[in-house]
């Protein structure tokens, strides 16, 4: 299973905020510090205002912060809010399933518990408990935006 790039976008960019929880931080802030596009960033930052993971603060001093506690913030549901669908394979999208075996195949079951599975895991897992290395983080985040080229 291989999750979007929308989807590590928007987990980074949880993990960024949760470790500077003290500040407001600009979506370009985040960009540059993953080397990653501003623009795809900016879509990303709309989707987790709208459904509550951050709060966002428009203006001069404008950016981003938590809106809710890291402990709060289940990965599973990040996950699910972020990933258009769960179809491992096509048996698993009634609307455009022609496998021909769809109706006697155990492979469909198999790979619905392995679904079931790493989203249970991703629910036991909170943003809090992967912020536990903050420190780390942020030095790793720092080191990152300090190695990048400056705009010309």
């Amino acid at each position: 299973m291989q999750l979007t790039q929308y989807t590590d976008y928007a987990i980074r960019t949880l993990l960024y905020l949760g470790a500077h929880r003290e500040e407001v931080v600009p979506v370009t802030a985040i960009a540059e510090a993953y080397g990653i596009s501003a623009h795809h960033l900016a879509k990303v930052a709309q989707m987790l205002t709208r459904e509550g993971f951050v709060r966002a603060q428009r203006g001069k001093k404008g950016g981003l912060q938590l809106a809710r506690e890291p402990e709060l913030i289940a990965i599973g549901e990040v996950v699910r809010r972020t990933e258009p669908n769960f179809h491992l394979v096509e048996c698993f999208d009634a609307a455009h399933n022609s496998c021909p075996i769809s109706g006697a195949c155990r492979l469909q079951h198999v790979l619905e518990d392995a679904r079931r599975a790493f989203l249970k895991v991703l629910d036991g897992v909170t943003l809090g408990e992967l912020l536990g290395n903050q420190q780390q983080l942020v030095q790793l985040l720092g080191r990152a935006e300090a190695t990048r080229d400056p705009p010309a």
